[in-house]
Parts: C-alpha cells; sequence; structure tokens
C-alpha cells in the first residue's frame, strides 16, 4: 500500500509542494523514517530530528522552511494536528480480521443481520438483535436479546452488550467493552449507616447489622451516533429509565458510567475515569484522567476537569476544576503553592519565636 505525496495531501485537504510524485508507504517519526516514509514533524523537536532519518518527505507546519530542512517534498495543512487524524486513517491497516460469517458464531434466527456485515470466531447474536448494515463485529463478542446496532459498527474482540440496547452509527468498541450491566444499586430494610453518614457527614448511628437487597435494572442504555469506548469501559443500566450517552462521545479505556447517567453531546472521558449514578453531565465536557462524579449532581456544558480531579458538588457551565475536592483550578494551583510554602513558612515562625524568648530573656 502506498500512496503519491499529492494523493495524500487531497486526502486531508493540504497543500504538496515539491516532488508531488513521490511514493509514500507508510508514517515514522522523523528520527526514524526512511526514505518511502511520511516524517511527523509538528514541534520544533521533531523537525530538528529530520536530519537524523533519512525521509524525503515530512508533514509540517506551514510556517516551516522545509527546503532548509533537506526535503524533496511536503504536505502543509493548516493544522498539522489534525491532520494527523486524517493521516492515520489513511494509513490505517486494521486488524487483519476475516471478512464474512465465521461458522463458529452463532447467530439467532429471529435477528436481523445487515447487508455486508462481518461476525467473527465464537460471537453469539441473540434473539432479537438487530446488526446494521457495514458492521464489523469481532470475535469472542456477545450481542444481547432485543439489542440494536445501527449501521457501520466497529466491534473489536470480547465486546459484551446486554440486552435491549440501543447503539447509534459509527460506533466503536474496543477490547473488553462491557454495555448494560446492571447497576451497583442496594437497599437496606432500615435507613442505612451509609445513609446516617450522608446526613450527619461522619456521625454514625449504632444499629444492628442490615444485609442488603437489590435493585434490579429494567432499564437499559442508550447510545447516540459516533460514540467511541475504549478498552475494558463499561456503561451500566438504569434503573427504571436507560443510561443515555450523546453524539460524540469518546471515552478511553478503563472507564466507567454509573446507571441512570444522563450525558450530553461530544464529551470526552479520559483513562479510569468514572461518573456515579443518576449524574448529568452536559455538553463538551472533558474529564481528565482519574476523575470522578459523584452520584445525584450536575456538572454543566464545557466543564473541563483536570486530571485526579473528584467532583462532588454540581459544577456550573463553563468551569475549569481540579483537586479533591474540586475547586477552580487557578485556586487550587494556588493552593498547591501555598502548601509547598509551608516548610519554610515553620522555619520563618521558628526563628521569630526564637528571637521573641532570646528578646525578652535579655530583658
Amino acid at each position: 500500500m502506498s500512496f503519491t505525496v499529492l494523493e495524500i495531501a487531497n486526502a486531508i485537504g493540504a497543500e504538496a509542494v515539491g516532488d508531488i510524485t513521490l511514493k509514500i508507504s507508510s508514517v515514522a517519526e522523523p528520527a526514524s523514517a526512511v526514505e518511502d516514509q511520511l516524517a511527523i514533524a509538528m514541534t520544533k523537536k521533531f523537525i530538528s530530528d529530520i536530519s537524523r532519518g533519512s525521509a524525503r518527505v515530512a508533514l509540517l507546519d506551514k510556517e516551516n522552511d522545509w527546503q532548509s530542512l533537506g526535503l524533496d517534498a511536503a504536505i502543509l495543512p493548516r493544522r498539522p494536528r489534525h491532520a494527523l487524524a486524517g493521516i492515520t486513517h489513511h494509513f490505517d491497516q486494521g486488524q487483519g480480521l476475516p471478512t464474512g460469517v465465521h461458522t463458529t458464531a452463532i447467530i439467532d434466527p429471529t435477528a436481523q443481520i445487515g447487508k455486508n456485515v462481518s461476525i467473527g470466531a465464537y460471537t453469539v447474536v441473540m434473539s432479537g438483535a438487530t446488526v446494521g448494515d457495514n458492521s464489523f463485529i469481532g470475535p469472542l463478542c456477545v450481542i444481547g436479546v432485543d439489542t440494536f446496532i445501527d449501521h457501520d459498527a466497529f466491534l473489536r474482540d470480547h465486546v459484551t452488550i446486554g440486552a435491549r440496547v440501543k447503539i447509534g452509527c459509527r460506533f466503536i468498541a474496543q477490547p473488553g467493552v462491557r454495555i448494560g450491566g446492571d447497576g451497583f444499586s442496594y437497599v437496606t430494610p432500615e435507613v442505612s449507616a451509609i445513609e446516617n453518614v450522608r446526613k450527619t457527614l461522619g456521625k454514625q448511628q449504632d444499629g444492628e447489622e442490615q444485609s442488603y437487597c437489590r435493585i434490579h435494572s429494567l432499564g437499559a442504555v442508550c447510545l447516540g451516533n459516533d460514540i467511541e469506548l475504549g478498552a475494558n469501559s463499561t456503561i451500566d443500566n438504569g434503573t427504571i429509565r436507560d443510561t443515555l450517552i450523546g453524539d460524540g462521545c469518546k471515552f478511553d479505556n478503563l472507564t466507567h458510567i454509573g446507571h441512570n447517567v444522563t450525558m450530553g453531546r461530544n464529551c470526552l472521558i479520559c483513562g479510569q475515569s468514572g461518573v456515579a449514578g443518576s449524574s448529568r453531565i452536559g455538553n463538551n465536557v472533558v474529564l481528565g484522567g482519574q476523575s470522578g462524579v459523584s452520584d445525584n449532581i450536575f456538572v454543566g456544558d464545557n466543564v473541563i476537569s483536570g486530571g485526579g480531579t473528584k467532583i462532588l458538588a454540581n459544577v456550573p457551565a463553563g468551569s475549569v476544576v481540579l483537586g479533591y475536592p474540586a475547586t477552580k483550578m487557578n485556586k487550587q494551583l494556588e493552593s498547591y503553592k501555598n502548601i509547598r510554602r509551608l516548610p519554610k513558612l515553620f522555619q520563618e515562625v521558628t526563628a521569630l519565636k526564637r528571637a521573641v524568648f532570646d528578646s525578652l530573656k535579655g530583658n
């Protein structure tokens, strides 16, 4: 598989300069690039590495003088970082998995399978399920009873989708995704110690030991269009209504969405983040890695939380938060700075106390 410089530039809407007939077989970082590879040089560091490799063509910012870098050609997009999305799509070789329905797949006779669908080895499609046109279902997947998956889905291996889940078009699930497990929802016959602690913020009343009764999940999960879920991500069923995820949301690996959560459009949920049950997340929200959102709260549109943030109360739209508990990022950073100053402050206070004590002794 190879493309000319001009073909690549046209595919991503960029300008091609120099010898645009040169053939490119793959992409590489500049220091290791060989003659038939496109060097990805979007920063000063990578640009300086071009001389260490033997690439003849590079992806550059338009402000760079490609000829002075010893290149024979260059691709000059308006926004190189965005162009990288198009280039990686262009050269993606996929997983090399076979097309068609594998002989070991188990497909219920009542399931509806669209046109041009591939289903991998040992995958199970249960009764009443629908798989849309041009979808790829990898090996060892399970698609539950009456589940609906729209067209152009791509499920890697070991993806499990529970009963009655609804999924929009162009869905992508990385290995180990689990959608439609029951929510973590239990109740005790009498008021529990946990409920008392939430009311009193710390005081636990004495009482008899109680067992937990399971609250079943009668709802399912509904995902919009263009959603991507990272490896080993999980989304729980709703208790009465469905858990809802809006169009365009992207989840990193090991993320968890609890029961009854409602999430808006185009949210970015980074690795090891979790949203507890019945919380509402607005549009264009970014949760940095290992962020946590408490249950039954609201996070407004365009909120960004830094990595490790724990959101315990409602967050207004447009806020940028950090820390545990979450506060405005600039205030949290100032607090961190003040904490680092404490040892010096203690030293100064000790010195002042000593000076005062010495002066009193002298009198």
